[in-house]
């Protein structure tokens, strides 16, 4: 079952199309990473998952009850606003010592609840922000390229940290990332989004693909080889799917145990 799927949807910013007919799912305790050039609708299409956006067609549906844990692409905070993390996580309602304690563990910045927020680094900054929509007890956590601005071993850190956390809280993770070297390590499906759903599947199919060659190049070759060293199993359970939008729904065979679905492209391109 799908906690969040879009059907169809369509987003516009003063007339101007930002994403088009985009079909989109996340089921239970999936990892799910997005990937596009800067200008692909990343971020629209974050919003409208949240409900921040309302599709100009198509809609959006959530399970009933979702929780969702959101961590932001970035935050600003007034430096000349006094707020300790402790503080910090018991907002926007007061949340139990306890738990702010066990949050604090989970994403390691224990010793760090009367820090300043202002005091911290990018890295200390972000695991807090996770911190906090853990505390929400998400059925899904969104991020929004949460690791801007970190340093590569900061990067992996942070992400070996989202995967403790899918194992220990079976909740789902959506992210928009950059990080094309970890994303093939990290996710059980990857989407490629170019304002409309380039191509979809594992990161064995994706990182292959010619829609997704086509816009980063074939430098992600050694993300890949990292991916299927790291991996000694497969992910063919998955619905692996590339989309060429001109909805003539051709099958082709992309690889052994990885089915294609041609579904038509509404601006000519495979996806």
């Amino acid at each position: 079952m799908s906690l969040i799927e879009t059907k169809d949807m369509s987003v516009r910013y003063g007339g101007a199309p930002v994403l088009n007919h985009v079909d989109f799912r996340i089921s239970k305790g999936e990892i799910v990473t997005i990937v596009g050039p800067n200008g692909s609708g990343k971020s629209t299409l974050i919003r409208a998952l949240l409900g921040v956006l309302k599709p100009t067609r198509g809609r959006v549906e959530r399970a009933a009850g979702l929780r969702i844990g959101y961590v932001p692409q970035k935050l600003a905070i007034d430096m000349s606003l006094p707020m300790t993390v402790a503080r910090f996580l018991s907002l926007p309602h007061r949340s139990p010592e306890a738990e702010i304690r066990s949050a604090a563990e989970r994403v390691g910045i224990e010793g760090l609840e009367h820090r300043q927020m202002t005091a911290l680094s990018g890295g200390q900054f972000q695991r807090v922000l996770l911190a906090r929509a853990l505390l929400a007890k998400p059925d899904i956590l969104i991020l929004d390229e949460p690791t801007q601005g970190l340093d590569h071993p900061g990067v992996e850190s942070f992400y070996r940290l989202i995967e403790e956390v899918r194992r220990d809280t079976g909740a789902a993770v959506l992210l928009v990332s950059h990080d094309l070297h970890v994303v093939m390590r990290a996710s059980d499906r990857v989407i490629c989004l170019n304002g409309h759903v380039c191509c979809e599947g594992s990161p064995a199919v994706v990182s292959e693909a010619p829609e997704y060659l086509a816009l980063f190049g074939d430098g992600t070759g050694g993300a890949l080889a990292l991916y299927r060293h790291d991996h000694d199993h497969d992910h063919d359970h998955l619905h692996d799917v590339a989309h060429d939008h001109d909805h003539d729904h051709d099958h082709a065979q992309d690889e052994p145990g990885a089915e294609a679905h041609v579904h038509g492209d509404h601006g000519g391109r495979v996806h």
